[in-house]
């Protein structure tokens, strides 16, 4: 065998950064979700079309990152291409993981080591863009000996003077070696600590472009390479991170905490490209004041804050505000698009939010004249221009979860959603939203939802659900809604709203919903078959805790109006399964549900044809997934035929049909490939079948990423009530029962 040179030695830099882009979009999930947790992950190929179970239509996470560290490890040219999409998409899993980012990004938690790395990091990076100046002018070429040498030193100097000007924000004494430095007044007045390194690194270098564009106009230097990764940072989440096992103590748990508010603000500092952010009940001690402002306060915000509303006069800041570098540094930030805090409670996540809202967007022109000088000084805008603000808004935020977010008050959690204005996806679920609050997001001319959950809102009225669903011109595109409710927290509506809501609203009337969640709702026959629209889109419908209501018109209701439902949820409904009806044994409730749902819907109607083959027709509707409550499906036993109960690592289960599945269809001869289809009649030794019965024995053994129906909506990929998530919040979207 020839062992000459590789062809792919010789690609350029734009092929391999584009087949290392390829392997990244490999880890996303598709627009069109088979609704099935990833399972087989060692299948050959890839799917021809979407949906797909199997081949899976998505690599996992593990795979996508251990296949570009591969591609790191192959020569400078693959690492080149590789580093940028390594680094794109950061997950926190492990406290020593954690501790390495802050050093690799932040350089560690030592503020004076710090400063000293960041004076390190000014005089290389001189040297460097220097260097690359005079090689760009040819100066070095139209020089010889002392006259080279002459000229680095006056470009040095000319760089040094256009850094110290007013608008560079380069403290000045990084740009004097250590022992030299003198206490300036900048240097002895209170300020944060030094300026990120990726803005070091861009003052510098548009520092010396303007030096040489007005020596060689039209030259162009190149940006000295930044080795740090905190720039190619887009993805930056805590969902898997866990502390419990590491043997500590209490007092070590309280005092010495690996995520602390101080390590976070570091890090968030040096990631200007930053796109989402999750963060979890684990870690929102860290959720400071200043973490907050890191995270919202950049970008479009940093940029209209503090403007006057009209004319856009110009703003003289004050030379001695300790905030006016980070504000200038968050202004060339990008906008955050999504951030997910599902679950954040802590006393300092609620202080800290509370001191946002207060002092970025409240209204305090009519403040309680009881406020002291100090605190109204404090709240009045820096500027000579004593004009009116502009108020502040989010206008890059698409994505918000605030789930579970129960400390919040209403007063400080409804101007928070209210200063988002373009949302798509909004999960209010277990919040203390007020009927007011709802009414006023409706009536934002900017809002378009597309998903929406309201799950156990408790303070929200079924007036103000309806108004909602109905008349506001935010809730008319949506395409997944959640009103679940359960004995605990029932839903709000009455039986005269929700037949408003289902003939009225432009949600249903549209038939464009993909889930829906109607559980603990007074949902009876009429309602169900013939006030509701039909919904050709349907693919996941929960009608949990529903007593009254009929097995035999949920049967009728996916047949002629949602036959597209591959996923039920029946915990605790309809007397035939044993609730709001005569006592009914185990032995009933399983009779009727194979008699009543699955064996009429999900069965291909008997055909028989003695001359020739009889034809295959499919089931009525594509049902195969049913979520029952925990004692019916101990009362089903190991299952019946192919239908098993697969359980989740908490308190839900599911009757599955393991012999159904998105798989690709194989063309037969001289016939093209129809793609992927549904099929009912997978081998017992299928892949995909084998999976699912492997869950079934499983016993609820399985990682928290298992299940159908999320309660939690996937807002950091846009992926909304249909996505698929692990770690905490897979638990919460799948696990959790209440």
């Amino acid at each position: 065998m020839s062992s000459g040179p590789s062809l792919v030695d010789q690609f350029p830099p734009e092929l391999l950064s584009l087949i290392c882009s390829y392997v990244y979009a490999s880890g996303f999930h598709p627009p069109t979700s088979s609704l099935d947790p990833h399972l087989y992950s060692d299948h050959p190929g890839a799917p021809v079309s979407l949906p797909s179970s199997y081949p899976c239509a998505y690599w996992p996470e593990a795979v996508v990152r251990r296949t570009l560290t591969s591609l790191c490890q192959v020569n400078k040219a693959w690492y080149d291409a590789a580093k940028p999409w390594l680094w794109r998409k950061v997950e926190i899993r492990l406290p020593r993981s954690w501790l390495s980012i802050v050093e690799e990004v932040a350089g560690g938690d030592d503020e004076d080591a710090s400063e000293e790395q960041a004076a390190l990091i000014v005089d290389q990076t001189l040297k460097k863009a220097e260097s690359a100046a005079l090689a760009a002018g040819s100066l070095l070429r139209e020089c010889s000996g002392n006259d080279s040498d002459a000229a680095a030193s006056d470009l040095h100097d000319k760089v040094l003077e256009r850094l110290s000007g007013p608008d560079i924000s380069i403290p000045p004494e990084l740009l004097t070696p250590p022992a030299s430095r003198d206490p300036s007044p900048r240097r002895l007045r209170t300020k944060s600590k030094s300026p990120a390194r990726w803005k070091l690194m861009r003052s510098i270098s548009v520092a010396v472009q303007d030096v040489m564009e007005r020596a060689h106009p039209g030259i162009y230097v190149p940006p000295p390479h930044d080795p740090h990764p905190g720039r190619l940072v887009q993805h930056l989440d805590f969902n898997h991170f866990r502390t419990i096992g590491m043997r500590r103590s209490v007092e070590e748990g309280v005092n010495n905490r690996f995520v602390t508010g101080d390590r976070l603000v570091a890090v968030l500092k040096e990631l200007p490209n930053l796109l989402t952010f999750g963060a979890t009940e684990y870690m929102d001690g860290a959720l400071t004041f200043p973490v907050l402002k890191e995270l919202l306060l950049r970008g479009s915000a940093s940029r209209g804050r503090g403007r006057p509303a009209r004319g856009r006069d110009v703003v003289i800041p004050d030379p001695n505000d300790p905030e006016q570098e980070d504000l200038e540094r968050r202004r060339e930030c990008k906008d955050l698009t999504a951030i997910d805090l599902t679950g954040c409670v802590s006393g300092v996540f609620v202080s800290a939010l509370t001191q946002l809202v207060n002092n970025f967007l409240l209204d305090h022109s009519e403040s309680d004249s009881s406020d002291s000088d100090d605190e109204r000084e404090r709240r009045r805008p820096r500027s000579r221009n004593l004009v009116q603000e502009e108020s502040l808004v989010f206008p890059g935020m698409r994505r918000l979860g605030l789930r579970g977010v129960k400390s919040i008050q209403p007063h400080i959690l409804e101007p928070l959603v209210l200063a988002f204005p373009h949302l798509t996806h909004l999960d209010l679920s277990c919040t203390r939203i007020s009927p007011e609050g709802l009414a006023a997001l409706g009536a934002s001319p900017t809002i378009r939802l597309q998903s929406l959950a309201l799950e156990r809102c408790n303070m929200l009225t079924g007036e103000s659900i309806r108004d909602f669903l109905v008349g506001a011109p935010a809730a008319r595109d949506i395409r997944e809604l959640s009103l679940y409710g359960d004995w605990t927290f029932p839903s709000p509506l009455n039986e005269e709203e929700l037949h408003d809501i289902l003939a009225l609203a432009p949600c249903f009337k549209s038939g464009q919903l993909v889930y829906l969640d109607l559980s603990s709702t007074p949902l009876t026959r009429e309602l169900l078959v013939d006030v509701c629209p039909p919904q050709p889109c349907l693919r996941s419908l929960g009608l949990s805790h529903i007593r009254n209501l009929e097995l035999t018109a949920i049967a009728r209701f996916l047949t002629e109006k949602a036959s597209k439902v591959e996923v039920l949820t029946l915990v605790t409904s309809t007397p035939e399964l044993g609730y709001g009806g005569p006592v009914v044994s185990a032995r009933q409730a399983t009779i009727a549900l194979h008699a009543q749902l699955v064996r009429p819907l999900c069965t291909p109607p008997f055909s028989f044809s003695l001359t020739s083959t009889p034809k295959t027709e499919d089931p009525p509707t594509r049902l195969r997934v049913i979520e029952l409550a925990p004692p019916l499906l101990t009362g089903l036993g190991a299952g019946a035929g192919t239908w098993r109960i697969i359980r989740s690592k908490g308190g839900r289960g599911w009757y599955v049909d393991t012999a159904s599945g998105w798989v690709a269809q194989p063309a037969a001869d001289g016939e093209e490939s129809k793609g992927s289809v549904l099929r009912r009649d997978l081998e017992p030794t299928h892949p995909w079948r084998v999976e699912l019965e492997a869950l079934a024995d499983a016993n609820g053994n399985v990682n928290s990423g298992v299940g159908w129906h999320a309660r939690k909506m996937e807002v950091l990929h846009g992926d909304g009530l249909l996505g698929r998530e692990a770690g905490l919040y897979g638990a919460v979207a799948f696990a959790y029962q209440g």
